[in-house]
């Protein structure tokens, strides 16, 4: 309880100065979770300020949830993240259906973003990045990103990057540029929503190959590629969106035989990759055979819309260029800096450390309250896959489950053809702090294990 903010080196009034340095402290680890700081009394009497002045501070604090107080006991440093409360349906009360990163008080998003914008405007001002940029990205940009790719992609180059506003405009203008309406891609049996939405728009047809617990099966795909003669692959091969199955490195070497013998393009869409950073892509095995999007919304945060996409080589990138300014124009430019800044000081590492340490430790609680229940995940990932037991419906879980203001996604919205046995995903970021996965843990835990039917009142 001894801990005290330093104030001087602040801005603006002292009940922000205070949650500031608090955040700070816990970011930096002078302060731990679940460490007790100072009453509100004692650390006005020692900073010689108003009670009201801390009494504010703490609530300020516990809005943003730094901190929480226990009746009885004092405050102390929550086991939360930095998310303040979103404004979502009054009927859902724990959104556990969009698969966001969380945002640990460690990742200190909120001061990092100041910071590196402080920065650019000292380097180079705002007004340089509020015209027109380059589409794709300048030079230094992508000779930045391509620097930091290659501890995954050893042979990434600036010739061949690409930099796009999110993975969703990297995979539209990848189907764009390999297909014609009619074409036909391959999937994985269930696949990211984003990209079917894509294929309908640019009238594709995907068409699902069947999976395995490991992912996409060699002998469905080599029977799809004879079948339906596919112009592109695209797949999700690590930490997969929705089933969380990650290819093992002798799979990644057979799929990217296939490929190669049948002369397909591979989508490889590494939105989860940096979350796995031992595992290599399939795109290092065939890179003239691959575009790979490697996008910063899962392992940092969505808003950010900066993705990068390799291409198979110098020709190709300028068509992806050229579909990128047709279609966009270019990435958000102050955002594309700060990214930079955060790849050029070493920052973005830590924010995504913090990031994957934080799913660690949700799944770990997942893997408690959940005891006993069925369902697949990855240490690292934001989400785990829940085959529903056999007297649910889908269309009667989700709707329980929204009757005790949770949200989940059904199988339905990833099924390419015709929908498997019902399963859930359930997203573990999107909850504001741990104790509020908790609550919402439990009672789908309960919900499983409970012995009423589908279709009874409740």
């Amino acid at each position: 309880m001894d801990w005290l903010p330093t104030l001087s080196e602040r801005q603006g009034p002292v009940f922000l100065r205070i949650v500031d340095a608090l955040a700070a402290d816990i970011a930096s680890g002078r302060l731990v979770r679940g460490q007790q700081i100072p009453t509100h009394r004692s650390l006005a009497g020692t900073l010689g300020v108003d009670l009201t002045t801390v009494t504010r501070a703490y609530g300020e604090a516990r809005r943003r949830g730094l901190i929480e107080a226990q009746v009885g006991r004092g405050t102390f440093v929550s086991e939360t993240t930095a998310r303040a409360a979103a404004d979502i349906p009054f009927q859902v009360k724990i959104d556990l259906s969009m698969n966001l990163p969380p945002q640990p008080v460690e990742a200190n998003l909120d001061q990092r973003i100041a910071q590196g914008l402080q920065a650019i405007q000292n380097e180079a001002s705002f007004s340089a990045f509020l015209n027109y940029q380059c589409p794709g990205g300048s030079d230094d940009e992508r000779a930045v990103a391509a620097k930091w790719l290659r501890a995954r992609v050893p042979e990434a180059s600036a010739e061949r990057l690409v930099v796009y506003p999110g993975n969703q405009a990297a995979l539209f203008n990848a189907l764009m540029s390999l297909t014609s309406p009619g074409d036909v891609v391959l999937t994985e049996a269930l696949t990211f929503p984003g990209v079917k939405a894509a294929a309908e728009q640019l009238r594709v047809r995907l068409i699902g190959v069947a999976m395995d617990e490991e992912g996409i099966r060699p002998d469905a795909l080599r029977a799809a590629c004879k079948a339906h003669k596919p112009k592109a692959l695209y797949l999700v091969p690590t930490l997969h969106n929705p089933t969380t199955a990650t290819l093992g490195a002798e799979r990644r070497t057979i799929i990217a035989d296939i490929i190669r013998k049948h002369g397909l393009f591979l989508i490889e869409d590494d939105a989860y990759g940096l979350l796995e950073p031992s595992v290599s892509p399939i795109g290092n095995l065939i890179p003239e055979r691959t575009y790979l999007a490697v996008g910063l919304s899962k392992c940092i945060a969505p808003a950010l819309r900066v993705s990068y996409l390799l291409a198979p080589d110098a020709a190709a990138e300028q068509r992806m260029t050229s579909n990128l300014q047709a279609t966009t124009l270019m990435t958000p430019p102050l955002m594309v800096a700060l990214v930079t800044h955060w790849l050029k000081s070493g920052i973005a590492d830590k924010i995504i450390a913090a990031i994957r340490n934080e799913a660690s430790g949700r799944q770990q609680l997942a893997r408690k309250l959940l005891q006993g229940i069925a369902y697949a995940a990855k240490p690292h990932a934001h989400h785990l896959w829940l085959p529903l037991p056999p007297r649910w419906t889908r269309a009667e879980f989700l709707s329980r489950m929204l009757r005790h203001g949770l949200a989940v996604v059904g199988d339905d919205a990833f099924a390419v053809g015709h929908a498997a046995a019902p399963a859930v995903r359930v997203s573990l970021g999107a909850a504001r702090n741990r104790a509020e996965l908790a609550q919402a843990l439990q009672c789908l835990a309960d919900m499983l294990k409970s012995p009423v039917r589908a279709g009874q009142i409740v």
